[in-house]
């Protein structure tokens, strides 16, 4: 079998089915391989119209089918499966040969295998992958960390088949050395998260509080969509709500169990964060929410606790409220990029990476789950600053945020006080009134700390650490 294919797809599940589909449709020759000869065999069989694909039945058919530098894109579950495939493949390269995961691999994992087949003189690529199956089909976008070098040869056949932003650009971009690729994957899913969260919990307070049904909820999504909240998830939140289940006539959303899952990601990113000692909080608590959604014993036992009975809204009051969930949704939203821009700062600095924040957010603008119009202000924010410690300190976003804020906390109140769960909008409030405030009771936790554990503190009026002898004449020590 000779070299002839520009890239190869090991890994033939749906998501490495359609990225080989969308590599053969522009215009490349795929080499594809799949444990099982079977799935080779019908992805050829069933989609081989659409270009020129190279069926390999063995690991060194599937390397002997790639030109040089060969280019070997792995889509296997994260983890050991990846390790495996991994060590496959990796003695039948040659030096100067790349290797790319476009699983959801933990960022540390990269690290490690980038590391490792850096020492056989292979490049090592963990992609990030965003768009879910029709994205990879169609136009994902797509996150590549490892050697810069190995962008060269890999770069032009991903941007053939990134997303294209309004612009035309391609949402593709090297993003940094070892693990970069996937820890922007991974903030990417937690910015996720905290999005779906804060939909979700406006989709309840219009239905409970408002009084909204699920078609009319999706006539007001579909209203938000053309303006600042134009997204994807706002787009398909609408259609998810006024579909119709076939079985029963309900609306669809009635028939769907309350209880949400997760793949991890969203907990890495929470995770890594405590590990950085950055705040994501409306990032952690969408994280929180889901694993409460699955706690169906601890709900059934809790169903009973006393809470407010109110009726829904008059029809004038629920629209003006209506019109404040809406602004407290695009400031909870705000705050989420806000958390989750800060976490791939902090990752930068820690690991070394020099990761272009304004280059991330232009790679989000199209194909990827949280694609949204206002990314494009994002970018060009952190472009017009590359130093901005946060999107609040720019200009545009503050006079945003603090306009909404009256809504805001309306909106927040009222969930309070009428006993509807709203964890994101409530965390998100809190931490904009955190930064905002002149001092915070930290001060209080460092006195406190120093009593119990001689863990010292600061002081305002001179440097130095300092710890108080707390008994007899309370001197204190230090300098």
């Amino acid at each position: 079998m000779s070299g002839t294919a520009q890239i190869g797809v090991t890994g033939l599940a749906v998501m490495g089915r359609n990225l080989a589909r969308n590599f053969a449709r522009n215009g490349l020759t795929v080499a594809v391989h799949n444990r099982t000869p079977a799935r080779t065999e019908a992805l050829v069989g069933e989609f081989g119209h659409e270009g020129t694909f190279v069926a390999a039945k063995s690991a060194e058919d599937f390397v002997a089918a790639l030109e040089r530098p060969r280019r070997l894109v792995v889509m296997v579950k994260a983890g050991g499966p990846t390790d495996a495939v991994i060590e496959e493949f990796a003695p039948l390269l040659e030096p100067g040969d790349v290797v790319i995961d476009g699983g959801n691999a933990h960022f540390e994992d990269t690290r490690r295998r980038e590391r490792e087949l850096r020492a056989r003189g292979l490049h090592f690529v963990g992609a990030g992958i965003s768009g879910g199956e029709e994205g990879a089909l169609r136009g994902p976008s797509i996150m590549p960390g490892g050697p810069a070098e190995s962008y060269a040869s890999l770069g032009p056949l991903l941007e053939r088949i990134a997303a294209k932003a309004p612009d035309g650009t391609p949402c593709v971009a090297h993003v940094g050395p070892d693990g970069a690729g996937h820890f922007v994957k991974m903030v990417h899913n937690g910015i996720e998260y905290a999005d779906m969260q804060l939909i979700g919990e406006a989709y309840h307070l219009l239905r409970d509080v408002a009084g909204y049904s699920p078609g009319r909820i999706a006539e007001t999504f579909r209203a938000w969509n053309t303006g600042r909240l134009d997204s994807y998830l706002m787009e398909i939140t609408a259609e998810v709500l006024a579909h119709t289940d076939a079985a029963t006539g309900r609306p669809f959303v009635d028939v769907v169990a309350d209880r949400a899952e997760q793949k991890g990601t969203g907990r890495w990113t929470v995770q890594i964060a405590l590990d950085l000692g950055v705040p994501v909080s409306g990032i952690a608590e969408a994280v929180f929410a889901r694993s409460l959604s699955g706690h169906a014993d601890l709900r059934e036992a809790s169903r009973a606790l006393p809470g407010p009975v109110e009726r829904p809204l008059e029809e004038g009051a629920a629209a003006r409220f209506a019109e404040q969930v809406e602004q407290a949704l695009y400031a909870s939203k705000v705050i989420s990029y806000t958390q989750g821009f800060h976490q791939i700062r902090a990752g930068s600095e820690a690991y070394g990476w020099g990761v272009d924040l304004g280059a991330v957010a232009s790679l989000w603008r199209s194909g990827c789950i949280i694609r949204a119009a206002f990314l494009d202000r994002i970018r060009a924010a952190y472009e017009a600053r590359p130093e901005l410690v946060s999107l609040l300190a720019d200009r545009r976003f503050a006079e945003e945020t603090g306009a909404a804020q009256d809504a805001w906390r309306a909106v927040v109140a009222t969930a309070v006080r009428r006993g509807v769960p709203a964890p994101g909008f409530s965390a998100a409030l809190a931490y904009y009134d955190a930064l905002r405030a002149p001092r915070l009771p930290a001060a209080l936790t460092q006195g406190q700390r120093d009593y119990f554990g001689a863990h010292t503190y600061r002081r305002t009026d001179r440097e130095g650490s300092f710890h108080t002898l707390w008994g007899g004449d309370r001197s204190e020590v230090g300098g």
